[in-house]
């Protein structure tokens, strides 16, 4: 690693090089967390999580170039970015290179890479995801609807295990105890929170409708969308916006439906169907109580 320049500019130098490379893309995250000395055994368990979300995004083509015969999706391709860009940012800073760090989200990271752990994870992966978010609504208003409703639905379940480890009484309720384990990166875990392969088809873009994708959504994911994360989502943003000191998160809620690039009137999608399963999870799991 050369040490000329600042760490933010040596971070955009190596985005550029693989922008338009999805394996590119992939090989570089791996290489962040091996730290700026090939070397972090302490960092490389976290690689799991983030690798299972990006290799995802590979499959389904969202990160293909412009000039593909089946062009990505520009606002994945952002949100995938800046999550590079940040972790590259800290990796340099913690290595040989200088300078200030261009955003808080790169302080997150730089956080992590001085302190690994589970809740520094997430604070900087979940950080550059919603600043992404955040920034690059007008291409998300771009995409088709079942897109826009599926990145509400990868939003709030990120969103969700990062409080399973780091708020678990919001999180799972009298279950807390088991909370931190069932979101903690390095493990398997993870995974089953974040899978949507199950419902989506390996395709970009999406060609049918919502509705569609909701009647094939098997029994866990309604469990956990409808009868566990769905009751506790205003306190799952608010205290999302105040750990990631992000306050325009909570303008992606309202009155409990998700409206991130989705209109308020078309809230009835975020009604829960009516299931037996989903009305004993959400009688099993209730919200705690504020005090």
């Amino acid at each position: 690693m050369s040490s000329a320049g600042t760490a933010a500019v040596w971070a955009e130098q190596q985005i550029a090089v693989v922008r338009d490379d999805p394996a590119g893309r992939i090989a570089l995250m791996q290489r962040c967390y091996h730290g700026p000395f090939g070397r972090a055994p302490q960092h490389l368990p976290f690689r799991r999580a983030a690798m299972s979300f990006m290799r995802w995004q590979l499959r389904r083509g969202l990160l293909q170039p412009p000039s593909s015969d089946r062009p990505g999706s520009p606002w994945w391709r952002e949100v995938n970015e800046r999550i590079l860009r940040d972790g590259c940012e800290a990796v340099a800073l913690s290595g040989d290179h200088s300078g200030p760090t261009s955003s808080r989200t790169v302080d997150f990271w730089k956080s992590f890479a001085d302190h690994p752990t589970a809740r520094a994870w997430y604070r900087a992966h979940n950080g550059s995801v919603v600043a992404a978010y955040l920034e690059h609504r007008e291409l998300a208003e771009a995409e088709s609807e079942a897109e826009r409703f599926f990145m509400n639905v990868v939003l709030c379940r990120v969103l969700y295990t990062h409080a399973l480890v780091a708020a678990p009484r919001i999180s799972l309720g009298w279950l807390r105890p088991l909370a931190p384990f069932l979101g903690d990166p390095r493990l398997g875990m993870t995974g089953i929170f974040l899978q949507l392969s199950r419902v989506l088809p390996d395709e970009y873009p999406l060609r049918d409708s919502v509705h569609f994708y909701l009647s094939n959504e098997h029994v866990f994911g309604q469990l956990l969308d409808f009868g566990v994360i769905t009751p506790r989502l205003h306190q799952l943003y608010e205290w999302s916006a105040h750990e990631l000191a992000a306050p325009g998160l909570l303008d992606c809620i309202r009155d409990g439906a998700l409206t991130y690039a989705w209109s308020f009137e078309d809230r009835g999608v975020w009604q829960p169907p009516k299931s037996f399963f989903v009305q004993m999870a959400k009688r099993a799991l209730p919200p705690e109580r504020r005090a």
